[in-house]
C-alpha cells in the first residue's frame, strides 16, 4: 500500500510538469507555409511514437517504407524525416552544400575545415602505413596458426578486433596496445563497447516529447552512466597527447603519424593569432571520432564477411580458389599489392558493405537549403536521415536483397571508393576514412582466405550460427564468431 500511494503520489506530481512542458513546446514551422507532411506514425501527446517502436530501431526504420512510402516524418522528442529511396536520397543530397566547400577561418566552420583536412590527410596517407597494416597481419597470421596447429576454435571477433586496433593505434599513435602503457587489448575492447552505449543513450533525453526524456534521465541516469565510458576514453587519449607532446616523437614508426601531424597544425594555428585555437579537448574529439570510426567498421565488416562465407561454401571456395589460383601456394606472406590481382575479395566487401551496413542511420553531414522531398513540405528544424538499412534492402533495387550474393555486382560500375545511392555504406559520413578501412578490411581478408581453410567447430552447423544484430546508431553482429581454423600449406 505505501509503495503504492509512494508512486501515486509520484504521478500527481509529474503530470503537471509534463502539461507545462505540453504547452511550452514549440511550435513546427513550415518553410512554404503549407501543412503537406510526410506521412509517418501515430504521434501521441508525451509519448510521442514510441508505442510503434516494436522491434529494434534499425529494423523499425528499414520496415517504414512499406508501410509509409519512401519519405516519412517521425516525432520523437524532435522531428525526424527518414528517406528510405533511392530517388529520395538523391533529391536530397544534391540539395545539400558539401561540407568540403566550408573553407572560412570562424568558429564551427573553421573547426569541420580543420577536421576534414585531418580525414583528408589520413586519406593520403593510406599508402605510406601500408607497412603497418602488413607487419599487423603478419603476426595475425601467427596468431591464428597456433590455433590451427592446435585445432582450437578462435573467437575470430576479438582477434579481428585485436589487429585492427593495433593497426590503427601504430598509425595513429605509434606504438601498439602490447607496448602501450596506457592500456590493453582487454581494456580498449571494454571501452569501444561502452562508448558505443554512451553515444546511443547521448540523445535518449530528446527522443521524448516535452522533457519526458530528460526527467527519465534524471530518474535512472542512462547516459548518465555511459559518460564514464567517455571519461575513461578521454583519459586514455590525453596520457598518448601528453606523452608525445613531452617527448617530442619519440615512437616506434619512422614515418609521420597521424598524432603528430595534428599536433604540428595545433602549433601552425597558434603562431596565427587571427585563428581560432585548436583545443586539446576539440584534438581529443578528433582522434575520438577516427579511432572508433575506423575499428569499429573495419572489425564489423570482416566479421560479417567471414560470417556469411561460412554460411555460403559456395561462394568461399569461389573467391579462394582465385587467390591462390592467381597468387600461387607457395607466397610465405601477403601484401596490398597482392590485391590488385583479385576481383572476388572486393566484390566481397560490396555485398557485405551492402547486407551488413555500419550506420543503419545516415544523417548529412552538409547543409540542405531545400524545404521539400519527393512533394513533401520538410519542417525546418527537422533531422534528416537517410535509411541506408531499408535502401540496401530495397526489393525495388535489389534482386532476393537478403540472400548474399556476389553476382550482383560482377558485372557492376560502382566504384570502389565512391558514394553511390544504393550503397551508402561504402564510404559515409564524415566520420570515416573510406580509403584507409577499405585497404584494412581488404587485406585483413585476404590473409584470411589465402593461410586458412575455415570450419565450424565440433557439433555447430549453418544453421546455428546467429544473424541477430545489435545496436542504434551502429551495428554490430550480437554474438562472436567462432570458427576452426585450418592451415592450407
Amino acid at each position: 500500500m505505501t509503495i503504492f500511494l509512494c508512486f501515486l503520489s509520484f504521478l500527481l506530481c509529474l503530470i503537471p510538469l509534463l502539461i507545462l512542458e505540453y504547452v511550452k513546446r514549440p511550435k513546427r514551422e513550415l518553410p512554404s507555409g503549407q501543412d503537406n507532411l510526410p506521412p509517418g506514425p501515430k504521434w501521441l501527446p508525451f509519448i510521442g511514437v514510441f508505442p510503434s517502436v516494436n522491434k529494434m530501431f534499425h529494423l523499425f526504420f528499414r520496415d517504414l517504407p512499406q508501410k509509409y512510402g519512401p519519405v516519412v516524418l517521425i516525432t520523437f522528442g524532435i522531428d525526424i524525416v527518414v528517406i528510405s529511396s533511392k530517388e529520395a536520397a538523391v533529391e536530397y543530397l544534391e540539395g545539400c552544400d558539401p561540407p568540403e566547400t566550408v573553407l572560412t577561418s570562424s568558429g564551427e566552420e573553421w573547426e569541420t575545415s580543420k577536421y576534414l583536412a585531418l580525414i583528408k590527410l589520413f586519406n593520403t596517407k593510406t599508402h605510406s602505413f601500408r607497412y603497418i597494416r602488413e607487419q599487423e597481419n603478419d603476426l595475425f597470421v601467427k596468431k591464428l596458426s597456433e590455433y590451427a596447429s592446435r585445432r582450437s576454435p578462435v573467437n575470430l571477433t576479438k582477434t579481428l578486433f585485436t589487429l585492427v586496433s593495433n593497426t590503427t593505434c601504430r598509425v595513429m599513435f605509434g606504438k601498439n596496445l602490447g607496448e602501450c602503457k596506457f592500456i590493453d587489448d582487454d581494456t580498449i575492447g571494454e571501452l569501444v563497447k561502452r562508448f558505443d552505449m554512451f553515444t546511443e543513450y547521448y540523445s535518449f533525453p530528446e527522443m521524448l516529447p516535452y522533457g519526458f526524456g530528460r526527467l527519465i534521465d534524471r530518474m535512472f541516469g542512462p547516459s548518465k552512466r555511459s559518460k564514464k565510458a567517455f571519461s575513461e576514453f578521454n583519459t586514455f587519449f590525453q596520457n598518448i597527447l601528453d606523452e608525445r607532446l613531452e617527448y617530442g616523437g619519440m615512437v616506434l614508426e619512422n614515418q609521420d603519424i597521424i598524432i603528430d601531424l595534428m599536433i604540428d597544425m595545433v602549433k601552425e594555428q597558434e603562431e596565427d593569432i587571427d585563428s581560432i585555437n585548436l583545443t586539446t579537448d576539440y584534438l581529443k574529439t578528433i582522434i575520438t571520432d577516427m579511432f572508433l570510426a575506423q575499428v569499429n567498421t573495419s572489425v564489423t565488416t570482416l566479421v560479417w564477411a567471414m560470417t556469411e562465407l561460412i554460411r555460403n561454401p559456395r561462394v568461399m571456395k569461389q573467391v579462394q580458389d582465385e587467390i591462390r589460383t592467381k597468387l600461387g601456394d607457395k607466397k610465405e606472406r601477403v601484401t596490398e599489392d597482392d590485391l590488385d590481382q583479385l576481383h572476388y575479395i572486393r566484390l566481397v566487401v560490396k555485398e557485405t558493405f551492402r547486407l551488413h551496413p555500419s550506420f543503419p542511420l545516415l544523417p548529412s553531414s552538409g547543409q540542405w537549403s531545400g524545404d521539400k522531398i519527393q512533394g513533401y513540405d520538410i519542417p525546418k528544424k527537422a533531422l534528416i536521415m537517410i535509411n541506408v538499412h531499408g535502401i540496401v534492402r530495397d526489393p525495388k533495387v535489389w534482386t532476393d536483397p537478403d540472400e548474399f550474393n556476389l553476382d550482383r555486382f560482377a558485372n557492376s560500375s560502382i566504384a570502389d571508393k565512391r558514394l553511390e545511392f544504393e550503397l551508402l555504406p561504402v564510404g559515409s559520413g564524415k566520420r570515416i576514412c573510406p580509403e584507409t578501412r577499405m585497404a584494412t578490411v581488404e587485406l585483413g581478408l585476404l590473409n584470411l582466405l589465402y593461410f586458412f581453410d575455415w570450419e565450424l567447430p565440433q557439433g555447430k552447423r549453418v544453421k546455428d550460427i546467429d544473424l541477430e544484430e545489435t545496436g542504434i546508431i551502429t551495428l554490430s553482429k550480437r554474438t562472436a564468431l567462432e570458427l576452426l581454423p585450418v592451415l592450407h600449406h
